[in-house]
């Protein structure tokens, strides 16, 4: 049994994964919320399911990003202080594979997955993956320009999907591409890469591991001062 936590956008989610697959998850779509609402979630979804963390729970499993800085913060401490109070292994996935995978639970034809986290203006995070969740193009920050995936112009089963898909389809010159802006990354869309790396051993050290920002925070001063 593993604990999944996805908090890298502004969906807070948590789920209880086993054999590959989701047996409760519960989600919470409401912005900012993940610091004051992650712990209760999972509390709640111990309760609902009868689970004792100390005789249940085998490993925790994070999204570990890109996505939104704070959140990150709040999904990855929690994971850890949860495996440092268990004795616990952690499990670390790309948060664009997470969404990949939701890609890929909703559209069964999708065979070259772009999942494209909102970064402002037109910056996404965005990677590119197969129907198998392999990773055919690296995670990276990208403004997107009319040019920006011409090399997909003939990839069969093209899907744009996540938080920055929507702002990108009136952008790119691709007929053959679906753009699915209401998918998003979530921790019932990580049991089957949880699973698969719980069973290939695959964790991270807790006390050393951080999320994947992929750009570096940059802290901005208020226009308007109150004093």
């Amino acid at each position: 049994m593993i604990l999944c936590i996805d908090t890298s956008t502004t969906v807070c989610s948590a789920a209880l994964c086993r054999d590959g697959r989701a047996e409760a998850h519960l989600e919470l779509f409401e912005c900012n919320a993940h610091a004051s609402s992650l712990t209760p979630l999972i509390e709640r979804l111990f309760a609902v399911q009868g689970i004792d963390p100390l005789r249940d729970i085998d490993a925790v499993a994070v999204s570990c990003g890109p996505g939104s800085y704070t959140g990150l913060r709040i999904g990855v401490s929690t994971a850890k202080g949860l495996c440092y109070s268990l004795s616990r292994p952690l499990i670390a996935i790309s948060t664009l594979r997470v969404l990949a995978a939701a890609v890929a639970e909703v559209c069964a034809d999708a065979q070259t997955i772009v999942p494209m986290i909102d970064a402002r203006r037109m910056e996404v995070y965005t990677a590119i993956y197969d129907s198998q969740l392999r990773e055919l193009s690296p995670a990276r920050a990208l403004v997107v320009e009319p040019d920006s995936f011409a090399e997909l112009a003939a990839a069969p089963g093209l899907c744009f999907a996540g938080s920055g898909a929507g702002k990108c389809s009136s952008v790119l010159d691709l007929p053959n591409a679906r753009f699915l802006s209401d998918v998003h990354p979530l921790a019932a869309s990580m049991a089957g890469l949880a699973c698969a790396a719980f069973e290939a051993r695959d964790f991270v050290d807790t006390a050393y591991f951080e999320p994947f920002y992929l750009k570096d925070f940059v802290a901005t001063k208020p226009k308007n001062k109150v004093f």
